[in-house]
């Protein structure tokens, strides 16, 4: 009797939980609401290695020691990297441009980005160098742009100045309150 007594109320107890379990569930949609009211992120992965490919040929590698994704925010939705990014594109031709910085941030509906502290732009098939604290890059347009410090270091001339905006290959670009050495064709 008292085994079948034991047995009744083990039998209770599971039963009990098991409905306990299946009484908790949560719609996704309930989920990223919570996550984004409490400015909480909606996945974290570490050591990101990303290839992006078009038409089979690899046009562009980030990687980045975090990242942290807010594309469940309904205005402003974007992916952040606090510890960091490097972002190498590759064009048809195999040029490549190397993009890195301490810090950055891509908004997603606007495909502009925020990249700063130490930031470091290298276009190795034109020996072009620039150097910044911060720096916003139009990924539409293909356009870099900064209000603060910069250097810039060609082949031949060393550029310093406040403010700068450049093409995404730094060819053409337009310096503001700029001095430094420039080597000028007549």
């Amino acid at each position: 009797m008292r085994k079948s007594f034991n047995n009744i109320i083990q039998n209770i107890a599971v039963i009990f939980i098991t409905a306990m379990f299946f009484s908790c569930g949560n719609d996704i949609k309930e989920v990223r609401d919570f996550l984004a009211d409490k400015n909480l992120p909606i996945g974290v992965a570490e050591n990101i290695y990303n290839v992006h490919t078009d038409s089979g040929r690899v046009d562009l590698r980030l990687t980045a020691p975090l990242l942290h994704d807010y594309t469940n925010r309904k205005k402003h939705p974007y992916n952040e990297f606090p510890e960091g990014v490097k972002i190498v594109t590759i064009d048809k031709n195999k040029d490549s441009l190397v993009v890195s910085g301490d810090y950055a941030i891509s908004y997603s509906k606007t495909n502009i980005s925020e990249i700063k502290e130490n930031v470091v732009i290298i276009n190795y098939t034109d020996y072009k160098k620039l150097l910044t604290e911060q720096l916003f890059w139009d990924q539409n347009t293909k356009y870099f742009y900064t209000e603060k410090p910069f250097t810039l270091i060609t082949k031949t001339d060393t550029i310093y100045g406040i403010g700068f905006d450049a093409s995404e290959d730094l060819n053409t670009f337009m310096a503001k309150q700029n001095r430094g050495s420039v080597l000028l064709k007549d």
